[in-house]
């Protein structure tokens, strides 16, 4: 397998690969479609806004790619706005679609007691526990998220995993070779290093 993670000048490139390295992998940096020739597994990373990412992939003429990429049910992870951009809009960035792979919008957290960003540990509630992405975290596992947004599918099939913080969301999306969270699995220690030695493996 070759790893391929993408560069839209933004994100936290090196802790994710250091993490796919504490996993057994090496991954190169993807800047531009050519990059991505031979590579097998695709993670889009993400740290900033909804708007800013959908437009840095589209300048870099790598929406065409992950677009085709998932059509064609290959490997792919995406990452916190890695995965929120896979959908249609996002109140973010009201003016800037998304990439649309997915129907749904993202949102951000209601007004309550609870401070905004969602920041720190949580427990995933798993919709299929059997499925191998989670293999070997047992059925609670505990992941590290920091987001003011979160995706709301309109195919709530898509839902992998749940998590409550407030409200009950979509911590993760799941579609054939498609993995995709709102937490970071780089930020998560030891099962994040099985969430990503799992997804290498698909």
């Amino acid at each position: 397998m070759k790893l391929g993670v993408i560069d839209y000048g933004a994100g936290n490139l090196r802790s994710v690969l250091n993490t796919f390295e504490a996993a057994g992998v090496h991954g190169h940096l993807v800047r531009t479609p050519e990059d991505a020739e031979g590579v097998t597994h695709l993670v889009l990373p993400g740290v900033g806004a909804f708007g800013d990412c959908a437009e840095k992939l589209r300048g870099q003429g790598l929406a065409p790619l992950i677009r085709e990429w998932i059509e064609a049910d290959r490997p792919f992870l995406g990452i916190c706005v890695g995965y929120q951009v896979l959908f249609e809009s996002g109140e973010e960035d009201e003016g800037v679609p998304g990439l649309g792979l997915f129907k749904g919008r993202v949102v951000r957290f209601p007004e309550s007691e609870l401070k905004v960003p969602h920041m720190g540990w949580n427990r995933l509630s798993l919709s299929h526990p059997a499925d191998p992405v989670w293999q070997g975290m047992g059925e609670d596992p505990y992941f590290y998220f920091v987001h003011s947004y979160y995706p709301v599918p309109e195919d709530s099939s898509l839902v992998a995993a749940s998590c409550t913080y407030g409200v009950r969301f979509a911590a993760a999306i799941r579609r054939g070779n498609l993995v995709a969270t709102q937490f970071h699995p780089e930020k998560s220690q030891k099962l994040g290093v099985q969430l990503l030695k799992n997804f290498v493996s698909l």
